[in-house]
């Protein structure tokens, strides 16, 4: 009895000794503890990811890959894996598992060592928010009285939950989600068992237990993961046998893109932090949707790169990347190489120089073309033999292909911008085996390609409020991440000129005024030399109408235009659309397009004819999400037609002005910047460069500068071509009601020009129906003749309508003024009120009444 005395005594001291003990750790750390109520709102680091108007993810930014998912959501074998592994008694428990503790505490006696540290799940969790991973016994103590507030805070579930949506789980990956989604490229409900059990044994040591980083480890760690489930009945015999077995499949994926654009992309991230800091915009889980549809970005990237394809074939091939064997590699250090297009890395020379010449062995092909970088739709192949009419070639991953001759007969030899050599007849006179050279994949098969040597962009809007509906700011973001659509002021060329004649029909001109188009030479007295703006080309018609002017491009009517109109006001005029002060030159030349803007700025501006005479401003999110779904910014654009873009969203408007204002306010109207009705001639005209005039039958036909645009058979199609001197840049510029698209080309190096070419006969008219000097009708009209296939279809065919104040008369094509007659030499021309000819046509005197300056006929 006296035994059993002193040993209740014993431990009752040891107890009184142990509380006092806690209760001094406790008051010893409490001042070092965090609160734990920020669990009950926690924010995890989530990436920004970027949509599509229609919902398709284009791009993710963020350090931390992570898929926050509710309890609910996850798999309950994920859930069984979890707790059998981790935490067995996580539904006994309070935080901290007496069990557990003596335990730990009983193996750390018997051997001396620290085998297991008996953390629960709550206790690992405060760990992962709150603390290091620092083994310490006063860490330990922390994590402890840490996990048993967060007890008393929440349930067992919402700890559960949280602890599956913040472990970090190896290759940036946080929670299990994005661990399925990283290491598996699936939705967790998707994973096998094996699949589960690698992810659950990660926790424990995510950098060496990771199936990526060493696999070996990784199936160890999951057999115990596995055990552990079939020890705790959460699985059958059969499920452990089967998972037990299984291979590793695991491999690192990035996010699932179901759309790459990049420079958009770009364009996102770069307004998302600018309104949220670095921080916050990569890792607070927002939503970003653009107002660019799929369909037609996809469709702008295919135009822009096709038409670029199209430029570079004419124009010559200019020979393989580099040659692997069956040369000196001494050799393409010297001018007589000068074809190749690069020189080998260091890697690469020492294979040349151990091969000698010989071919490689196709397990160093592979290697090398996994080195090599990715642009575009282009693809790295080597040519490993070439017969008379084919190549035989080895592309990425050991891929074997051919490449015919209709896929290669274009590649004549590059000798400059303006000569092309003689077409080929064979395939050795284009190719050798060792070759490393680029493809791009076509119905047929393979085409022989090259990067494009100019530049290229693509932008376009919704005219009525500016959304943007597809960008393209170059061929490849990974080849160069210039943004070419919104940052390369360019010269545009004649694709001005609609802007000055929006000038002009303000001032009382009409579409039927007679303007000479002859040859003009001013002398310089200062410079001592003559300015002799010209057409082009060269060909000279005496009085012509401003319709048929614009639509032909006549240069030296815009010259005589601006002289009368005057500089300053003329610029002043073209500020008006959108342009800065400082883009806009202040002499004559003007008229011909020495001002230069961005692809952006071109759309803005001839967004102005398209809407009536409304400036609008792009945009391109139309909403931002936070990570629970809350639309934390709606876009708010001005439209062109207010009451329009209210109509179309069902709103119903009454008799009650006073209520209509106020439905009004909520959609900002775009301020008018010109009258409906020039904007409507300008449109008129710009027709006109499309589908031309006259009678082809009575031999007074004409066509416009865009006429290849008739391609699309839309008759309310409008635009501009423009062309620079020297043809370094070449534009086009079209719309309709519902959209507005710019499309340039030109080098990234100002001193480069686009040149011209000559006749392919490999190919005849048929397949190269592009000779010649490049313009904006060659070179830039293509590409969005391709664009406009796909974003027309989209669109409703809408006609511009007939503003108030405008009537149509029938005028005498040659003199402009009113005509009885109904042949081919009479046509209806369309006026502002009160602007129409008052005389009819003397046919005696015909053509009359050409604007004169002081120096003649103007």
């Amino acid at each position: 009895m006296r035994f059993l005395k002193y040993s209740l005594l014993a431990l009752v001291a040891l107890m009184f000794m142990g509380v006092v003990a806690v209760a001094g750790l406790y008051i010893y750390v409490k001042d070092d503890l965090p609160s734990v109520e920020t669990l009950k709102d926690v924010r995890f680091l989530t990436p920004m990811q970027v949509y599509t108007a229609d919902g398709k993810l284009m791009s993710q930014f963020g350090e931390q890959r992570r898929i926050p998912l509710t309890l609910d959501e996850i798999p309950q074998s994920m859930i069984d894996a979890i707790l059998a592994t981790e935490d067995s008694r996580f539904y006994e428990h309070r935080g901290v598992d007496p069990i557990g503790v003596m335990r730990a505490f009983w193996v750390l006696v018997s051997t001396g060592e620290i085998r297991e540290g008996a953390s629960t799940i709550t206790m690992q969790l405060a760990r992962n928010f709150f603390l290091t991973r620092e083994r310490a016994w006063m860490r330990k103590v922390k994590e402890a009285f840490i996990a048993l507030h967060i007890e008393q805070l929440l349930t067992k579930d919402e700890i559960l939950e949280l602890y599956l949506n913040k472990l970090e789980l190896g290759h940036r990956a946080f929670g299990v989600g994005a661990a399925a989604q990283v290491y598996y490229g699936r939705d967790i409900h998707q994973l096998n068992l094996a699949e589960i059990a690698t992810l659950a044994g990660m926790p424990k040591g995510p950098s060496i237990l990771n199936p990526i980083s060493n696999p070996a480890a990784s199936v160890q760690r999951r057999r115990v993961v596995l055990f552990r489930m079939l020890s705790e009945n959460y699985i059958s015999r059969a499920e452990y046998d089967v998972a037990y077995r299984a291979p590793v499949t695991a491999r690192y994926h990035v996010a699932e893109l179901e759309l790459s654009a990049p420079y958009l992309a770009e364009m996102v991230r770069q307004e998302m932090v600018d309104r949220f800091g670095v921080d916050e915009a990569y890792n607070g889980g927002y939503k970003v949707y653009t107002t660019v549809n799929s369909e037609q970005q996809l469709a702008a990237e295919h135009a822009l790169r096709e038409n670029l394809h199209a430029y570079d074939e004419r124009h010559g091939y200019r020979g393989p990347e580099m040659r692997l064997w069956g040369i000196d590699p001494e050799s393409l250090f010297s001018d007589e190489n000068a074809q190749i297009q690069k020189l080998p890395d260091e890697a690469t020379l020492s294979l040349m120089m151990q091969n000698q010449g010989e071919p490689w062995a196709e397990a160093d092909i592979i290697e090398y073309l996994e080195r090599q970088p990715r642009f575009g739709r282009l693809q790295h192949a080597i040519v490993t033999n070439v017969q008379e009419k084919t190549v035989d070639i080895i592309l990425r991953g050991g891929m074997k292909a051919n490449i015919e001759w209709s896929e290669m007969d274009w590649a004549r030899r590059y000798i400059s911008a303006e000569r092309q050599g003689n077409p080929p007849q064979s395939a050795d006179a284009i190719l050798n085996p060792g070759d490393h050279i680029l493809v791009r994949s076509v119905e047929a098969g393979y085409r022989l390609a090259q990067m494009p040597g100019p530049s290229s962009a693509l932008v376009a809007l919704n005219p009525n409020n500016g959304a943007l509906q597809s960008i393209v700011g170059g061929y490849s973001f990974n080849h160069s991440q210039f943004n070419r659509a919104t940052q390369a002021k360019r010269q545009v060329g004649s694709s001005i000129k609609p802007y000055i004649y929006a000038a002009a029909l303000e001032r009382n001109f009409t579409l039927a005024t007679l303007v000479n188009d002859a040859p003009i030479t001013q002398w310089n007295p200062g410079s001592g030399s003559a300015w002799r703006p010209r057409n082009s080309p060269e060909v000279y018609d005496g009085p012509i109408r401003l319709r048929e002017a614009l639509a032909r491009s006549k240069n030296v009517v815009s010259v005589r235009l601006i002289r009368e109109l005057g500089v300053n006001p003329t610029a002043d005029y073209i500020e008006r659309f959108g342009f800065d002060t400082a883009d806009v030159q202040r002499n004559e030349s003007l008229s011909l397009g020495a001002a230069s803007f961005t692809p952006m700025e071109m759309a803005r501006g001839f967004a102005v004819f398209a809407n009536g005479g409304h400036l609008i401003t792009p945009y391109f999110i139309e909403r931002i999400e936070d990570s629970d779904g809350n639309v934390v910014f709606q876009s708010q654009p001005d439209y062109a037609c207010a009451r329009c873009a209210a109509e179309a969203a069902g709103i119903t408007f009454s008799d009650d002005e006073q209520s209509n204002e106020e439905i009004l306010n909520d959609w900002p109207q775009a301020p008018r910047v010109i009258s409906e009705q020039v904007a409507y001639l300008v449109t008129q005209a710009l027709q006109s460069a499309v589908w031309g005039g006259g009678s082809w039958a009575h031999q007074t036909g004409w066509n416009g500068t865009a006429w290849r645009a008739q391609a699309l058979r839309n008759r309310n199609l409008a635009g501009k071509t423009g062309t620079t001197n020297d043809v370094k840049d070449t534009w086009f510029v079209g719309y309709t009601r519902d959209i507005v698209a710019a499309s340039w080309v030109g080098f990234d190096n100002l001193e480069f020009s686009l040149g011209r070419t000559s006749l392919n006969g490999n190919l005849g008219r048929q397949r190269q129906p592009i000779v010649g000097s490049e313009a904006g009708a060659t070179t830039a009209l293509p590409g969005w003749v391709t664009y406009m296939e796909t974003a027309l279809n989209q669109l409703d065919d809408r006609p511009f309508e007939l503003p108030p104040n405008m009537i149509s008369v029938r005028i005498d094509q040659p003199s402009g003024r009113l005509t009885n007659r109904t042949d081919h030499t009479s046509m209806f021309e369309y006026f502002i009120r009160d602007t129409e000819p008052k005389e009819f046509v003397n046919p005696e005197r015909r053509p009359q009444e050409v604007f004169e300056d002081d120096d003649g006929l103007f």
